[in-house]
């Protein structure tokens, strides 16, 4: 059993949730609220729980129910195991891409006030990058399968919305528009190499941007208080415009190389929430200190100190919406034909590993052994004995080489 963190959030939200909810209660959602009740009665006598007795020593330890919260720090590691345990009948027997897609930092304010569209469209517009840049024949022209998960966090807690994939590294023959091709090959993307970023970040722009312009004719965007100047069509497309002129980040890491690498991925990041408890290093004088990351320093770890209040105020930036799904399978990983595409994959797969296998064992015919015959490989021969040429000039016309009488 792990040994519990002597400090915790929910130790942070008991000590100073209370004044944090009397000052800034009215800004925060409903969920938000719940998120910090749950966390604050997690594994406490107020959810209940049971007493464990031992019959030989008398021993007892009472365990508290957790509060199953998604965005609890404790509450993740069965739902992981579960979860883990599912996706790994789903892996196929290839490298896998690890691509990253952000939203620009303008856009990621705009989350806040709109997270459910917003968020919907990043899973949206990056997976519809995937796909039709992977089903350009240019590039593969193969539709592939992905399993994406949202964080919107960075290490120092900011807003930083970004959607991890993980995509099969290669997938089904297709035509342009991602149909699979009847019957379909498995086509394999280059060793080492994914897909161009570029080309990634260029479509992924113009389809997100596209997509928020829908959004916005259609009124689904709250745009109240410092948003409010963009109701207008024609002043949300001004300013859409700058960020037509971006490079977005689009990052592509090295292959994971197989899928036991790949479920080692998977476990550290679908149910991680916005901090671990293992992060936190004091609460004292009003503020907390807890450990990061600096990636622009090379991953250096350093200690950062916030008051409570606005430790709060990032961490409570990072609860999604009701219902809002944040792990999402595409492509030969929907749900939608999951088993039938995966299943065809795994046959083309099995058969050019077994081509691969009967062509590195072939003995090329330059190297067959003695005594078989260099075409088919029969053992059936007949020999017949050449007679040197100038013996064949002196016996006169009518004698071939061959002749051995």
């Amino acid at each position: 059993m792990s040994e519990r963190p002597a400090l915790e959030v929910a130790d942070v939200i008991r000590a100073h949730g209370p004044a944090f909810l009397a000052k800034h209660g009215a800004a925060l959602t409903g969920g938000q609220r719940r998120v910090l009740a749950d966390l604050a009665v997690c594994r406490t006598a107020a959810l209940g729980g049971h007493v464990e007795h031992c019959a030989d020593c008398g021993a007892e330890r009472i365990a508290y129910n957790s509060c199953r919260n998604r965005h609890c720090p404790k509450c993740q590691a069965s739902q992981r195991a579960r979860w883990l345990e599912r996706e790994a009948s789903y892996l196929l027997p290839v490298d896998y891409h690890h691509v990253v897609f952000t939203l620009p930092p303008a856009l990621a304010a705009l989350a806040l006030a709109n997270p459910r569209v917003l968020y919907g469209l990043l899973f949206q517009a990056a997976w519809e990058t995937l796909r039709e840049v992977a089903a350009d024949a240019h590039y593969l022209g193969a539709a592939v399968g992905a399993l994406g998960v949202l964080h919107t966090w960075g290490q120092n807690l900011h807003h930083h919305p970004h959607v991890h994939w993980v995509v099969t590294g290669g997938g089904l023959s297709c035509d342009a528009a991602g149909r699979v091709d009847a019957p379909p090959r498995w086509l394999s993307c280059r060793p080492g190499f994914f897909l161009p970023v570029r080309v990634l970040s260029r479509v992924f722009r113009g389809k997100f941007l596209a997509g928020l312009q829908e959004a916005q004719a259609a009124g689904r965007l709250r745009l109240e208080g410092e948003w409010s100047g963009l109701r207008a069509p024609s002043a949300f497309a001004a300013w859409l415009t700058p960020l037509y002129q971006q490079d977005w980040v689009v990052y592509s890491k090295p292959p994971f190389g197989g899928p036991a690498r790949v479920l080692k991925y998977l476990a550290r990041y679908t149910h991680r929430v916005a901090l671990s408890n293992r992060r936190l290093v004091s609460l004292a004088g009003g503020a907390v200190t807890f450990t990061s990351k600096d990636y622009a320093r090379g991953g250096k770890e350093r200690r950062l100190t916030l008051s409570a209040a606005e430790f709060l105020r990032r961490f409570v930036q990072h609860v999604l919406p009701r219902g809002f799904v944040k792990v999402r399978h595409y492509g030969l990983l929907a749900n939608r034909d999951r088993q039938a595409r995966l299943a065809q994959a795994r046959t083309l797969l099995e058969r050019a590993a077994l081509a691969a296998a009967v062509a590195a064992a072939t003995v090329t015919p330059a190297e067959a052994p003695a005594g078989r015959c260099l075409v088919c490989g029969s053992t059936r021969l007949e020999q017949r004995r050449l007679l040197p040429a100038r013996a064949v000039a002196e016996a006169g016309p009518g004698v071939g080489p061959a002749d051995t009488s």
